[in-house]
């Protein structure tokens, strides 16, 4: 019998069976494919059937390794968040979390599968377009920027995730799918993908329209987005600027909005979702008889207890994220001080002012946490040893939006779900790296507006979490009244004029206000990657944060050894199977990460 590789054979579908889990919202309201033939399939309907099954991966797979908001591989892997539960739960997660990555960890394949899966599904939308002859011009050149924009995606995700990855496009097919896209050259070399993933973001940017009758599907200013957010990967700043210049002052949303910031935790509020700061999203839905459509890869991520999903406390906030929140007298960030002396913790003993986004970002016990009450402190946490004091919150939904965005939330498996869009890019995101584009050019002035507006939008007291006041599902905001007050001393201010003084000063800025502004979302461990360039910047930003937590209730006071390597853990390791998988023909194709 013919071997198949475990790769290849999620690539190469052409008269496959392809599964869509349609998620019946918007434009994936369709019905399953299965089991279609190329002849079938080489027609309008079809050709938009295989597309929606290219977007379903956005969603992952049914498995918390290919989780759209890289909760595991960007925040527990860096220092926003500890894997929570208890510490023979998941234990493929304690690898991750304290930097001894093994080739043969399960999460590792779970992400590389879903996304070539993801990549296969694209390239088989674009071999079949040329096919389907009741197409228009338009339609064929919309459907191929779509799935290029897809390819280019998934790409991008396992680039950042493991960086010496294949390439592969279209030209894998059933008759060819032994032939293996390597990872090395004939000498044996590393192969830059980056120049592809630019090519397929171009050309998206090129052909895809600015609107589209369905909110989810990837317009001409997302494909932008990734390809400027692609330069800024590989410090090609000089290219990304003008791509933001002119994002910040024309974009729009597929629906039509202009780009804006919006209310701050209305862009995790299941009942806001497709809003004006939404770039790309991966759509999520519930009780739509679409099986498992909803967010799955973060259904273990509730508090553990009679609140919102009923278990398991997973990906509790760490102790270091909450302190990062401490503000200085003027209400700005204390970007060298923030992780010592007096804690953000009930008994920590801190006193002092803080970023009044802590609140939307860490369930803190004694604080109103959306309207299910006061957080009740340790009845959450499943292990507070390892665990820490707070909760998740980003990604819970309220208690008046129970079985309306959320499936039974009594329990955690499949049907503990919710509605809530995984945001995948919003525009916050976009102004804090032109910020960083304008630092390099050394327009600081530039910069600091564009931090000053996301720091803007986190001082607007409407924004803020209150006591004595009712939580609003609707809009994500507090119904205050003459007895309400701030939850906490809330004090944050704009960087004054000049505050920018150098590019030093500036880089370090931005950076941490990705880490306030940003955390939680699967951001921190790829921004510390790529802004290290061999300085060690990573190295020692993770190891400073393990010394610390080691003295703390958390992870690293049970696991005191945990050390991030330089020059290796930047990386993860591509999965061994896959390696055994690709190589078993003989000629040695996908080489091993150095270090692994």
């Amino acid at each position: 019998m013919k071997r198949i590789k475990i790769l290849w054979s999620v690539v190469a579908f052409t008269t496959v069976v392809i599964v869509v889990q349609a998620c019946k919202k918007g434009f994936l309201d369709v019905p399953p494919v299965n089991a279609l033939s190329q002849e079938v399939l080489s027609n309008r309907v079809g050709v938009e059937g295989l597309l929606i099954g290219a977007y379903q991966r956005l969603g992952g797979s049914d498995n918390w390794g290919s989780a759209p908001s890289n909760w595991v591989f960007g925040s527990v892997a860096a220092d926003e968040a500890y894997k929570g539960s208890t510490p023979s739960d998941q234990p493929d997660i304690n690898q991750i979390e304290s930097w001894a990555y093994n080739a043969n960890n399960g999460y590792f394949n779970e992400k590389w599968v879903n996304n070539y899966t993801g990549i296969g599904r694209a390239n088989q939308v674009i071999r079949t377009v040329p096919l389907a002859t009741d197409l228009t011009a338009d339609e064929q050149k919309r459907i191929l920027a779509e799935a290029r924009f897809l390819r280019a995606f998934y790409h991008f995700d396992l680039k950042r995730m493991f960086n010496n990855i294949p390439f592969v496009n279209e030209e894998i097919n059933q008759t060819n799918q032994n032939t293996n896209p390597p990872n090395i050259d004939a000498s044996g070399n590393y192969i830059n993908v980056w120049p592809q993933i630019e090519a397929d973001f171009q050309f998206a940017a090129d052909n895809l329209p600015e609107t589209l009758p369905q909110a989810g599907r990837a317009n001409k200013w997302a494909a932008m987005s990734f390809l400027a957010k692609t330069y800024v990967y590989q410090d090609k700043f000089a290219q990304a600027k003008p791509l933001f210049d002119n994002i910040i002052a024309n974009g729009k949303t597929t629906n039509g909005q202009k780009y804006a910031l919006v209310n701050y935790f209305s862009n995790f509020n299941p009942q806001q979702e497709n809003s004006a700061e939404s770039i790309f999203a991966f759509q999520a839905a519930v009780n739509a008889g679409s099986g498992t459509s909803g967010n799955y890869g973060d259904n273990l991520n509730y508090p553990n207890g009679g609140g919102p999903g009923g278990c398991c406390g997973f990906f509790n906030p760490s102790i270091t994220m909450a302190n990062a929140y401490k503000t200085d007298a003027n209400g700005l960030p204390l970007i060298d001080a923030y992780n010592t002396g007096a804690t953000v913790t009930p008994g920590g003993g801190y006193t002092g002012t803080l970023d009044p986004r802590i609140d939307w970002v860490i369930g803190r016990p004694g604080i109103p946490y959306l309207d299910w009450g006061p957080h009740p402190g340790a009845a959450w946490i499943r292990d507070p040893g390892s665990n820490g004091p707070f909760s998740v919150k980003k990604t819970v939904y309220a208690k008046g939006q129970a079985n309306l965005v959320s499936t039974d939330p009594s329990f955690w498996g499949p049907t503990q779900m919710d509605a809530g869009n995984v945001n995948l890019m919003r525009f916050a995101d976009v102004l804090l790296m032109a910020a960083e584009a304008e630092v390099e050019a050394g327009s600081l002035a530039k910069a600091l507006d564009y931090v000053n507006m996301v720091r803007a939008r986190a001082a607007n007291p409407t924004g803020w979490v209150y006591k004595n006041a009712d939580y609003d599902p609707a809009t994500a905001t507090y119904k205050t009244s003459a007895t309400s007050a701030p939850a906490d001393n809330y004090k944050i201010a704009l960087y004054p004029t000049g505050y920018f003084s150098s590019k030093e000063v500036a880089r370090k800025a931005v950076l941490f206000e990705r880490y306030l502004e940003l955390s939680q979302e699967g951001h921190r461990f790829f921004d510390l990657q790529r802004r290290d360039d061999g300085t060690g910047l990573m190295a020692n930003t993770l190891n400073a944060y393990a010394a610390a937590e080691k003295t703390r209730p958390s992870f690293y006071a049970l696991n005191p050894t945990a050390t991030f390597e330089k020059g290796k853990d930047e990386f993860y390791p591509l999965p061994q199977g896959q390696i055994d998988q690709a190589n078993s023909y003989g000629p040695i194709v996908l080489k091993q990460n150095p270090g692994y």
